[in-house]
């Protein structure tokens, strides 16, 4: 398998990864342009963004754009990160300029008619409500909110219903000149693709047009904080958050090991503690999540409202523990489902153009497996250890729960118990 990168005049990279097993390609632009990178007012407004792209260009209708891809059986879609947005296509070999010309289309030459903006918004809006009612989605929303509060970083994707309910043609217009240079993009290819052929179609789809930088959004600042609402529902939701390394500090893979031993599997300490032994709840994980410059490690639970405050402790005294007695076994185990995810994950042409676009955001380059393999093998029993001591000891923590939560410990209680 071979990676090319190439960079145009303007800034637009393209990167690619040819399969030559493969008889089928994924492609797709990925932009610089998140929830992160809108200013207060314009929250919601990528992800509203995203939508309007496959609402018609100035050459396809909105029926066009879905019939030109899965008229030769291809499949279509987007999505919209806190950090990128995300528009891709899979098909077959023959078929990649197509998709290639059909995605660059939807990106460069939306025309926001004003029927399918209020069209679209009522769908958001009808998204928004059911993220409402599902309650181990809102709480995540919440989590990052008093994690990151009064920042970028910190708001709802999909934005608050009053402010998607006032987005106009020229908001929309407004967003992509301001993110949507060739300089914020990388188009992305993985599986049967020809380099030379796909920076050739590219130029001319992209060559003239200039490239924009708008720089960097704004910083991140882990602070933490507590929301909670308690409705009468069957579970208490418990969401709970450790400040964690960003994407490109030293310890990124600690603390993915730290999070897949202490809550990844079902041979984890919390699932092992928490379900198999106490019976306290059904759902129990953790996971380190990442961003260019912070990140949170999580835990959640769902549990009932007598068994939420014992949930609470256990988890809070199950963390500071495994600092003091993980074992190197732990840590092998770890590793192990690390790496066999990354390489199972790798096998999917879409996940390789994925990947790409996500390493040349963070680093600029694909680095070998082989280099991220290693790092993760570089990681010891006590690097785990002094990464778990350190964000215990740090003091800031964010906690989040929705459901009968009355007798819910608070987070002031539960940071105390941690630092004990």
């Amino acid at each position: 398998m071979t990676v090319r990168l190439h960079t145009l005049d303007n800034g637009l990279r393209i990167v690619t990864e040819t399969m030559p097993s493969l008889k089928s390609a994924s492609v797709g632009i990925w932009v610089n342009a998140g929830g992160r990178h809108e200013r207060p007012e314009q929250n919601g407004i990528a992800h509203f963004l995203e939508h309007m792209a496959f609402k018609g260009t100035t050459t396809r209708s909105a029926l066009q754009i879905a019939e030109a891809i899965e008229d030769v059986g291809g499949y279509i879609n987007a999505y919209t990160s806190r950090e990128m947005t995300a528009y891709y296509a899979r098909v077959l070999q023959a078929d990649v300029p197509l998709a290639l010309d059909v995605i660059s289309d939807i990106v460069l030459n939306p025309v926001f008619d004003d029927n399918e903006i209020e069209v679209e918004r009522g769908v958001i809006l009808q998204e928004i409500g059911q993220v409402l009612d599902t309650p181990d989605d809102i709480v995540f929303d919440w989590l990052q909110e008093v994690a990151y509060p009064d920042q970028p970083l910190g708001r709802s994707i999909l934005g608050p219903s009053d402010r998607v309910s006032g987005f106009s043609k020229s908001d929309l217009a407004t967003f992509v000149t301001e993110r949507y240079g060739p300089d914020q993009m990388i188009l992305a290819a993985a599986g049967a693709v020809d380099h030379d052929a796909i920076v050739a179609q590219a130029k001319e789809l992209f060559g003239d047009r200039p490239g924009r930088s708008s720089g960097a959004p704004e910083p991140a600042a882990f602070i933490g904080g507590e929301r909670r609402e308690s409705r009468a529902l069957e579970q208490v939701h418990f969401a709970l958050a450790l400040e964690a390394p960003g994407y490109r500090e030293p310890g990124f893979y600690t603390a993915q090991i730290y999070a897949s031993a202490l809550g990844g599997s079902m041979s984890s300490r919390l699932f092992q503690e928490l379900r198999e032994r106490r019976g306290l709840c059904y759902s129990i994980f953790a996971q380190s999540g990442a961003y260019s410059d912070s990140g949170m490690m999580t835990v959640y639970a769902g549990t009932s409202a007598d068994q939420i405050g014992g949930l609470a402790e256990v988890t809070i005294d199950e963390i500071r523990r495994f600092s003091g007695d993980l074992s190197e076994a732990e840590v092998e185990r770890a590793r192990a489902q690390m790496k066999a995810g990354l390489l199972m994950g790798l096998e999917s042409p879409s996940s390789r153009a994925e990947r790409l676009a996500r390493l040349i955001s963070i680093w600029g380059r694909v680095p070998e497996l082989d280099e991220t393999i290693a790092r993760i093998d570089a990681v010891t029993p006590d690097d785990v250890r002094r990464f778990g001591t350190g964000i215990t000891q740090a003091g800031r923590a964010a906690l989040a729960l929705y459901g009968p939560c009355d007798n819910a410990p608070g987070l002031g209680a539960l940071t105390d118990r941690l630092a004990a």
